[in-house]
């Protein structure tokens, strides 16, 4: 066994991780029609021999137009669903890794251009489409009005969500996290900056929590028991009058209380006018705070870059979990590197065992 808190196995629920670290989700905006690829193939084949104990999906749209962009991942169609299932096919023939999926409907912020081409909003002309939100508020001045959701517009979202539980329960996904952060639909449902409805989905904080809830039931009644169904959080919108970490810790017990198996802790993403000035772990604050009042797992994130600072995190109770997103982009084997620097293992594939640096004969578990 190693010393390092890092590389100690946990369990969500039934699915046993072999570490700590998470490979949070990641949009890679290189889809066709929702559809995942070649990319996808090869972006998940390296997540899934890094070394670490689980990863993630970027946000995957449980709707057409619930996703950010037209070439985001979806998981609506038995099309979209073929496709996962070929990709996933091909990871899992050489890797054990649990793989989850990150459940999203972009809401307001939905049909904009990739982040590379400048993410302006994409026009109807040119392959857009009508966003949908709790109320008609655009993210940004320059973003179309929203369509405000109905009644029938919330049972639909409610039954997308379902529809799209259940075919990552066929893929066999080991994991589902719903995304309730970064300004997306549920999101706005929370934040009183986005919800300004006066029915039972808007005003007080037990209505503006009444979709999020809902939906994590569905979701939880949907996907086996035993398979972990987690959440991703929004801890803050940095934005004076918006969410806020005293009701983010109100969502956290409500949802512990209905079975959440673990809650993943960020910030920002609602408002073009958060003031966030980030720093190495500027969120693990947030999580520290969601672990003191729930008695789940709990996943912090935000600027973690060095494998001493994620292992202090897990080690002083900060946190149950680290996610890393764009330090593994930059490093895909930050795991490896970790467990050398930690003096912790690894496993990894059997055709890169010959690389284990003489240094550290104990680094690699076939």
């Amino acid at each position: 066994m190693t010393a390092s808190s890092l590389f100690q196995p946990i369990r969500l629920a039934d699915l046993a991780l072999a570490n700590r670290i998470v490979v949070a989700p990641m949009c890679q905006y290189s889809a066709k029609s929702g559809e995942a690829g070649a990319w996808h193939q090869m972006h998940l084949g390296q997540m899934a021999v890094s070394g670490a104990g689980l990863v993630i999906l970027e946000a995957t749209a449980v709707a057409p137009e619930g996703r950010i962009s037209a070439a985001d991942l979806g998981l609506y169609s038995d099309e979209t669903a073929k496709a996962l299932g070929d990709v996933l096919a091909a990871v899992r023939a050489w890797s054990p890794t649990p793989l989850g999926v990150q459940l999203s409907h972009a809401g307001r912020k939905a049909s904009v251009h990739p982040p590379w081409t400048g993410g302006a909003q994409l026009p109807l002309a040119e392959g857009g489409w009508r966003t949908l939100a709790p109320s008609p508020l655009a993210f940004r001045h320059d973003r179309t009005t929203p369509l405000s959701l109905d009644a029938d517009g919330l049972a639909r979202v409610r039954a997308q969500f379902v529809a799209a539980a259940r075919r990552a329960a066929i893929l066999g996904l080991d994991l589902i996290e719903i995304h309730a952060a970064h300004g997306y639909l549920l999101h706005q449902f929370l934040s009183p900056l986005a919800n300004q409805r006066d029915d039972a989905y808007g005003g007080s904080l037990e209505n503006r929590m009444r979709l999020p809830l809902e939906v994590f039931e569905a979701v939880r009644e949907a996907f086996p028991a035993g398979r972990p169904v987690g959440v991703r959080l929004s801890a803050t919108d940095w934005v004076a009058g918006g969410w806020d970490l005293e009701q983010t810790l109100a969502l956290a017990q409500a949802l512990a209380a209905r079975g959440a198996d673990y809650l993943h802790i960020s910030s920002g993403g609602l408002s073009p006018d958060q003031a966030i000035a980030p720093y190495p772990g500027y969120q693990v604050p947030f999580a520290r705070a969601v672990r003191q009042v729930v008695d789940i797992p709990v996943i912090a994130v935000g600027l973690i870059t060095e494998p001493e600072h994620a292992d202090a995190i897990i080690g002083v109770g900060d946190a149950d979990l680290v996610g890393l997103a764009r330090a593994m982009l930059y490093d895909p084997r930050w795991p490896w590197h970790a467990a050398a620097r930690l003096g912790a293992s690894v496993h990894v594939p059997s055709q890169y065992l010959r690389c284990q640096p003489r240094r550290f004969p104990h680094l690699f578990i076939p």
